[in-house]
């Protein structure tokens, strides 16, 4: 995950890797997030002869409650995309949106129990 040190915070930890756990996870501890991922998985689960919608449903639920897990950087990689969307000119915009790519990226990487 990130570099940056944990300060004293509680982040709850990353769940098995399966979407049963991953689903408990966020009901406990980002129920925010729930309805998005109960609607991208009836999307992902149509299709029971394609595995590729179900990987690609874990990869982007598994980022995705790693940085919500985590209120900072939660809060890091929202202030990113939002100074990309207001920037005055595409390099920086590019510039600001690889930085939060990097930080979807590290969250990507955590492992259950994380």
């Amino acid at each position: 995950m990130s570099t940056a040190p944990n300060l004293g915070r509680h982040i709850p930890p990353m769940p098995e890797r399966s979407a049963k756990a991953l689903r408990a996870a966020i009901a406990k501890h980002t129920p925010e997030l729930l309805d998005g991922f109960d609607l991208n998985w009836e999307t992902a689960i149509n299709k029971p002869h394609d595995l590729a919608p179900q990987h690609a449903f874990m990869a982007r639920w598994w980022v995705e409650f790693a940085i919500a897990r985590d209120p900072e950087l939660d809060r890091q990689v929202t202030e990113l995309e939002a100074r990309a969307a207001e920037a005055a000119d595409k390099d920086t915009a590019m510039a600001l949106l690889e930085q939060a790519s990097h930080l979807r990226r590290e969250a990507g990487k955590a492992e259950p129990g994380q």
